[in-house]
């Protein structure tokens, strides 16, 4: 079994991934966010005509599975990329996010008297 890697660690061979190739000049923010968008439509696409039912199953045939796993890992590559390049600590990004998420939009009914 291969052990689990860690976000830092993905960030960094990403980054040894495009100094090796010289890519750093082109991987600007506004490049970067140009490319995440293109692979989330790609992501979009494999579900575009599917029923919600087809959708929630679109795991269990092989070759799908595979396209959709694919799409993701290119939709987070650019993601961590873009956070590289911005300095954003996206684990610190999203539990900030969550946390006000939590404060706006309350459980109904939560905090009320019985």
């Amino acid at each position: 079994m291969t052990e689990h890697p860690d976000l830092a660690g993905l960030q960094r061979r990403l980054a040894e991934f495009a100094a090796a190739r010289d890519w750093q000049p082109y991987h600007t923010p506004k490049n970067l966010v140009s490319a995440l968008s293109v692979e989330a439509a790609e992501l979009v696409e494999i579900f575009q005509w599917l029923t919600p039912e087809q959708s929630a199953r679109v795991m269990t045939d092989p070759g799908t599975a595979h396209r959709v796993t694919d799409e993701v890992a290119d939709v987070l590559a650019y993601l961590l990329q873009l956070c590289e390049v911005l300095g954003i600590d996206p684990l610190t990004a999203l539990a900030a996010k969550i946390e006000r998420n939590e404060k706006r939009f309350p459980v109904p009914g939560a905090g009320d008297a019985p």
